[in-house]
């Protein structure tokens, strides 16, 4: 399992350290801050009091080329380019960084990020779709137009066949899998037979605009 380094301990990169190692995972973490350091060092698997701007302290603790490196500065900007800038010098494969906006988003991926996440943004996008679409559970977006939901169904589709609901000709979307809450099982590709009942918890694909014609 390949190594994941987290640099910058603010309450992101705290959050994203105990995810990733109550996961399993191999996790390094990297804060100036004593004290930053000090809250993650009992689900991290080595805590690191250290620049992680400076060239020399990712020498040191031998990034390799197939480690996972997440950047977690915020607003700083000057040291997110630089650290993606030494990590690229090093051949990482996989640089993610966390930026405040698209401006800063665009100049990480011109010096090589791999991927530049704005939590801000993602968290304003969820929000604003649970309240306009209060069945929506979460969501995975596949291309412009298409995404994949998982959705709470309408009390209307209990008792009811995938076949009688008609999403398909109806809606245009289709339903790729079931998970049953209850049992915490999951049904993929479920049949037009299939009986949607409380607890169902229903994933599909289709368009944003389509599935707010579910009620």
């Amino acid at each position: 399992m390949n190594r994941i380094v987290v640099i910058g301990l603010g309450i992101f990169g705290i959050n994203v350290v105990r995810d990733l190692y109550e996961a399993g995972f191999e996790v390094y973490a990297l804060d100036k801050s004593k004290e930053a350091v000090q809250k993650v060092k009992d689900f991290s698997t080595k805590a690191i009091v250290a620049d992680g701007a400076d060239r020399e302290v990712m020498e040191l603790i031998g990034i390799q080329e197939d480690d996972t490196v997440i950047i977690s500065f915020g607003e700083d900007l000057a040291a997110s380019t630089l650290i993606t800038l030494h990590l690229k010098q090093l051949k990482v494969k996989n640089i993610i960084v966390k930026a405040p906006n698209e401006d800063h988003k665009m100049i990480l991926e011109k010096v090589g990020a791999t991927d530049v996440i704005i939590p801000e943004k993602e968290i304003a996008g969820k929000l604003a779709r649970s309240i306009i679409s209060p069945n929506v559970l979460d969501y995975l977006p596949l291309s412009d137009d298409y995404m994949i939901f998982e959705m709470a169904p309408p009390d209307t589709f209990f008792g009811k066949t995938i076949a009688e609901l008609q999403l398909r000709n109806r809606c245009h979307i289709e339903v790729i899998a079931i998970r049953d809450v209850l049992l915490d099982r999951i049904h993929m590709i479920p049949p037009a037979s299939f009986v949607i009942k409380d607890g169902d918890v229903l994933v599909i694909v289709g368009r944003e605009a389509d599935i707010k014609k579910i009620k």
